[in-house]
């Protein structure tokens, strides 16, 4: 009777509008929870979980997103099937991960689980999965693209790209497997070979693994969430998660890199220290600004403190038993991006077509809450660096992925520089990859 009861009040929590609580009274502004030392409040622990989801509301024809000052965004391309991530080849071709997550075999009954699965579900997120990675041909070179063709089909919910020499590799679900690439190729019919497989089983929580290389290339970085939020599924199910993963590309065998990461993805190299970077999603359910989101840099060997702490050694006393030896070595991050915004692409600005200013800082796709009141993330910012280091306050880039109702008209998710440095930005609910330029006036320099 008791579980029926939660059930029912947890669905009417979902269809209750903002004003059904006073989290948004309460909240700190949105700047404390950015930054290299946020203002973290103290924790707040409810049995319900805050649930503010943005419904489905495409784009109408013509219509996108707000580019900032300066800035100007058109469609690269549209029409896709749930875009996840971007990626570049050297002769321009744009690569996009058609992607979503594997069907859950062993995710059982639970409150919790009910809510998230309608809450992803009334957010767009519960279509199925392409499983295809698509080629996009800007061959006149204006800036849209008028050919497409399926690159590579009957993937395993695919999320990272890299290509290195002529091996191309994709992280599924499950593994990192490797086909062969010549220069110019529009389809790859070739079966792929398994480079490593993956942590992921039949629960596979967090399912996204992201992939880039080494400069040398004989190495491939690999990010893998964890199997849960705080380790509520048992400690064994998080063997080798929350982690980055470095992996030989001669052997295939792999060793953790650095642990203690939630969920992070993104990994891009920092043009100017040569450090991998990562953005991480961190836990819920302990109030609406905890616990930001962030990206660091990921230093080998290194525990960045999930699930027994965060920011640092800020002990979760909601996780038993507890490890008093690993919140000791816990390394804060970098720099917090805003709690529940979802961050999960990353792109440092390498490229010469922003203002010089930008130069060498790092763009990121906020995707967006839906358990946070009010909503965060939902856009694109830009994070200035100075000396290899962020050093200012967020910019905003691309603004509008909700419309005057909240409702979703898309949601950003991977980023990444095209060959003329302008951004490519994947919205896998809006089905299209944006393209932000400098307009006319901001481009003269």
């Amino acid at each position: 009777m008791r579980e029926h009861l939660l059930l029912a009040l947890s669905v009417g929590a979902l269809a209750l509008p903002l004003a059904a609580c006073n989290d948004a009274k309460e909240a700190a502004t949105v700047a404390q929870t950015y930054g290299p030392s946020p203002d973290l409040p103290p924790p707040e622990h409810s049995w319900i979980p805050t649930i503010a989801i943005a419904t489905v509301n495409r784009w109408a024809d013509g219509a996108k997103p707000t580019a900032a000052n300066g800035m100007a965004v058109n469609a690269f391309a549209t029409g896709l099937d749930h875009p996840r991530t971007v990626y570049m080849l050297p002769n321009g071709d744009v690569l996009v991960a058609e992607s979503n997550a594997p069907p859950k075999q062993d995710s059982g009954f639970s409150i919790k689980g009910f809510i998230y699965g309608l809450a992803q579900s009334q957010a767009g997120a519960a279509v199925p999965s392409a499983n295809r990675i698509m080629l996009l041909r800007d061959a006149d070179g204006d800036g849209a693209a008028e050919t497409r063709s399926t690159f590579i089909s009957n993937l395993n919910s695919p999320f990272g790209m890299v290509l290195v020499g002529e091996e191309f590799y994709v992280a599924n679900a499950d593994a990192i497997v490797k086909f062969p690439y010549r220069e110019g190729d529009t389809k790859i019919s070739a079966p792929g070979v398994k480079l490593a497989d993956l942590p992921a089983g039949t629960l596979n929580h967090h399912w996204t693994k992201d992939l880039t290389a080494s400069s040398d290339g004989t190495k491939l970085y690999a990010t893998v969430g964890s199997n849960s939020n705080i380790g509520e599924n048992g400690m064994e199910a998080e063997k080798d998660r929350a982690a980055v993963l470095e992996v030989d590309r001669a052997s295939g065998q792999w060793r953790v890199f650095a642990s203690g990461l939630r969920n992070p993805n993104g990994p891009a190299w920092n043009p100017k220290t040569g450090e991998l970077w990562v953005v991480v999603n961190e836990r819920d359910e302990l109030g609406n600004d905890l616990v930001p989101d962030y990206m660091t840099s990921v230093k080998d060997g290194a525990f960045y403190g999930w699930p027994y702490s965060y920011f640092g050694d800020r002990v979760d006393t909601r996780v038993e038993p507890r490890r008093p030896d690993l919140v000791q070595k816990a390394m804060a991050p970098d720099y917090a991006l805003g709690a529940h915004t979802a961050s999960l692409g990353l792109a440092f600005n390498t490229g010469n077509l922003f203002p010089q200013e930008m130069e060498g800082g790092a763009f990121i796709g906020q995707h967006g809450s839906w358990n946070r009141n009010p909503r965060a993330g939902y856009k694109v910012i830009f994070v200035p660096f100075q000396d290899g280091k962020p050093s200012g306050a967020p910019q905003d880039v691309l603004t509008g992925f909700l419309n005057d109702k909240g409702e979703a008209q898309g949601r950003p998710v991977g980023v990444r520089l095209d060959k003329h440095g302008a951004l490519l930005v994947a919205d896998d609910v809006g089905n299209t990859i944006w393209r932000v330029t400098p307009s006319a006036k901001s481009a003269a320099r």
